[in-house]
Parts: C-alpha cells; sequence; structure tokens
C-alpha cells in the first residue's frame, strides 16, 4: 500500500472511530430508552467465480438470504430467510412473482453422468414451500413446491403440476401439467 493507500486507510479508520464514539455517547444520553443495534456484515447477494446476481429492484430478499454467482431473479419475487440460491457450476433462473419461501436450498449441477447440462430453472408465478430443496430441475410457470419437498438432478415440474410437501423427485422424473405428486419417492397421487 502506497503512501495515499495509508492515508485513505487512516482517515477511513478515524471516520469509523469517530462514529463508534459517537454512537455510545448517544446511548448513554438515552439511558434505559436506548435501543441497542448491531450491524450484521452478512451480504445477501454475493459474487462467485467472476459470476454476479442480476436481481430486479423491485425483488425482496430477505437480509438473512443469500444469493450467490450465476443467479437472475425476475420483478416482484421474493426470496425469504435463510434461503440460499447458489449459481457457482452453473446458472439459476427464477422468473417474475414466483415466492421462494424461508430455508429453501436452490443449487445447480454442472452437468449428469450423460453430460446434460443442469441448470436450475424456476418459473413465473411458483411457490416453493419452506425447507424445500431444489437442485439442478426445471419447475415450470404457476407450479408449487410444498414444504420440505426435494427434486434432485434433471426433474421437470411443467405448468400448474404440483408437488407435495416432504416429498422425494427421483432424478429425471417428469411430473405432468395438472398432476399432484406426493411421496418418497414421489408417485402420482
Amino acid at each position: 500500500m502506497g503512501t495515499l493507500g495509508r492515508a485513505i486507510y487512516t482517515v477511513g479508520n478515524w471516520i469509523r472511530g469517530t462514529g463508534q464514539a459517537l454512537d455510545r455517547v448517544g446511548s448513554l444520553l438515552q439511558g434505559s430508552h436506548r435501543i441497542e443495534e448491531h450491524l450484521s456484515r452478512h451480504r445477501t447477494l454475493m459474487n462467485v467465480f467472476g459470476k454476479s446476481p442480476l436481481v430486479d429492484k423491485d425483488v425482496f430478499v430477505a437480509p438473512s438470504a443469500s444469493v450467490i454467482g450465476d443467479v437472475q431473479i425476475g420483478k416482484s419475487s421474493s426470496i425469504w430467510y435463510g434461503c440460499v440460491l447458489r449459481g457457482d457450476v452453473n446458472n439459476i433462473s427464477v422468473g417474475s412473482g414466483t415466492n421462494i419461501q424461508d430455508n429453501t436450498l436452490v443449487h445447480v449441477a454442472k452437468t449428469n453422468i450423460s453430460g446434460k447440462v443442469l441448470p436450475t430453472l424456476i418459473g413465473d408465478n411458483v411457490t416453493v414451500g419452506h425447507s424445500a430443496v431444489i437442485h439442478g430441475c426445471t419447475v415450470e410457470d404457476d407450479a408449487f413446491v410444498g414444504m420440505g419437498a426435494t427434486l434432485l438432478d434433471g426433474v421437470v415440474v411443467e405448468k400448474h403440476a404440483m408437488v407435495a410437501a416432504g416429498s422425494l423427485v427421483k432424478q429425471n422424473t417428469r411430473i405432468p401439467s395438472g398432476e399432484v405428486w406426493g411421496g418418497n419417492p414421489a408417485k402420482f397421487m
């Protein structure tokens, strides 16, 4: 670090120290009426391998969610608390108006055994229930994935189809439009 860099670092450190000191004085002056705020260093949007998330300006991403790497999220979608969307070795695309609920994991696969590339594609107006796992698969528009469901590599959930809560959908399964599948392994209900 050169002379200018050291000077900028020193000034920045001084400003941060002054801010912390002012906060402590303000808290003392407020007495028992103070509200102590803790800053979280968690970043909801993170780059990985030179790829960064592309999130529409009106998307809600909860403070404890993590959107990492090659991830695209369409307008009016919501990513709730504790979710992880990790587009590291492939891409994730989430459409408009989609709701991915608390503690859901969305990941990708580079390829499967036969060499097929497996990004994760989630369409428009999809609801994904709490704690679901979606890995290297496609969920088409207006589909529903229940709480705690697991969708493995190559799964396709067609438009207006539903996966019941707690289901395990095996690799390369196609759930036809309008059908409800459930169980472990999931089958037509």
